[in-house]
């Protein structure tokens, strides 16, 4: 096989990690545009089965995202041939973001098109960059390649086929790609990776996912923008967007203000990071992110109509996005605390108490009382904080 001659892997400074690079947070910007095709694309097809079309899209996406966050964990993007294997999965990127909104429709082939060409490069790009750098993480990608490999006909075919057939393809390809770190890659004679094989810059990688979680929390602030923006501004229109404003804010609180620094030293510290990095990271942030989407969601539909009768698909979003949040949130929190966080776990229960109340509640006074339950996590989290630090014990 062909092999770089140098090395374009980065350096390692013991103790020190690497800050996340201009061209990373670069290259992240196009699932800028990612998330807020999804949001509009769930907002338009806002049915049972549209819901499942925008999970194995969201799937596919967030793939697409923390596989290239992995490998610049170990790639230094400084280096130019890095850089422009960047720059080609921006634009395949900008392509497949493009497609999600008819992903099911007439742009499949587009789409699928665009998520092949991203998972051959990266893999080709790894397996040139490691194969006289890095004996163990070569062999590694060999195994991961051949699980995209396997994954590529269900792209293919799915993207050429039509209906629900095209969806039971898609959506055996994504189950394969996320069962592929719980299985170690497991192939025939190649044998299975395991965690302490994964190598990671814990802290870096803990700055890169921290990073996205405020693209996707800017992407809400963006869409709730806009809507309001279009809107005529009344009492109703400008208490909604009051409310999905605090409501953004106080999901950002609760994922930065205890959890986020937390997790980060804990992986930076681990012995095994990477299992921090595919527990945590790789798998507990997808519920993270899809709960600022579905959130976002909500957001529009209250602003659009915050007043009147609140139908099933309307109580759906503006409740099960912040539930969503709050159990990811609740799962990541626990894996560096000796339980899971009690705040949360009764958030969890106020939300569950406001579905009786949501058949008498307009959306906007539903979203005012979600948001409120924020804000009590928030608060209860932040209190048990100055408990601890009062105790001179370790904050949870």
């Amino acid at each position: 096989m062909i092999a770089a001659r140098t090395s374009h892997l980065r350096t390692r400074r013991g103790h020190e990690h690497h800050r996340v690079t201009f061209v990373e947070l670069f290259f992240d910007l196009v699932f800028v545009f990612a998330v807020t095709q999804l949001s509009h694309g769930l907002l338009e097809h806002l049915t049972p089965l549209g819901a499942l079309q925008a999970a194995i899209l969201l799937l596919a996406m967030w793939w697409t995202w923390i596989d290239t966050a992995w490998i610049t964990n170990w790639l230094d993007p400084e280096k130019p041939a890095v850089r422009l294997m960047l720059f080609a999965l921006m634009l395949a990127g900008v392509v497949l973001s493009a497609s999600i909104p008819k992903a099911f429709e007439d742009r499949a082939l587009a789409f699928a098109a665009a998520y092949i060409f991203m998972l051959a490069l990266r893999d080709m790009f790894m397996l040139w960059s490691l194969k006289n750098h890095d004996a163990g993480n070569h062999l590694n990608f060999l195994r991961i390649s051949i699980w995209h490999v396997v994954c590529v006909p269900f792209w293919l075919i799915g993207a050429l086929a039509d209906g629900p057939l095209r969806m039971v393809l898609w959506g055996a390809a994504v189950a394969i790609e996320t069962a592929g770190p719980i299985a170690g890659f497991w192939c025939p004679m190649l044998g299975r990776s395991t965690t302490a094989d994964w190598k990671i810059e814990g802290a870096h990688m803990a700055e890169r996912c921290g990073l996205f979680i405020i693209i996707a929390l800017g992407e809400s602030i963006l869409i709730t923008g806009q809507t309001f923006a279009a809107a005529t501004w009344n009492a109703a229109t400008i208490g909604s967007f009051a409310v999905a404003f605090v409501g953004s804010v106080a999901m950002w609180m609760i994922y930065f203000n205890i959890g986020a620094e937390r997790s980060s030293k804990l992986a930076a510290s681990s012995d095994d990071p990477g299992r921090i990095g595919r527990n945590g990271y790789t798998y507990l942030h997808i519920l993270i992110v899809a709960g600022i989407i579905v959130s976002a969601v909500g957001d529009e539909l209250v602003l659009h109509h915050p007043g009147g009768h609140t139908d099933v698909k309307t109580v759906a979003v503006i409740l099960g996005g912040p539930a969503l949040y709050l159990i990811g949130n609740a799962l990541f929190k626990g894996l560096s605390a000796p339980h899971y966080p009690l705040s949360h776990i009764a958030g969890l229960g106020l939300l569950v108490l406001l579905i009786p109340a949501s058949i008498a509640a307009t959306p906007l006074l539903l979203a005012t009382l979600t948001t409120a339950v924020l804000i009590v996590v928030v608060t209860w989290e932040w209190l048990s904080l100055r408990q601890r630090e009062a105790c001179g014990t370790t904050a949870r």
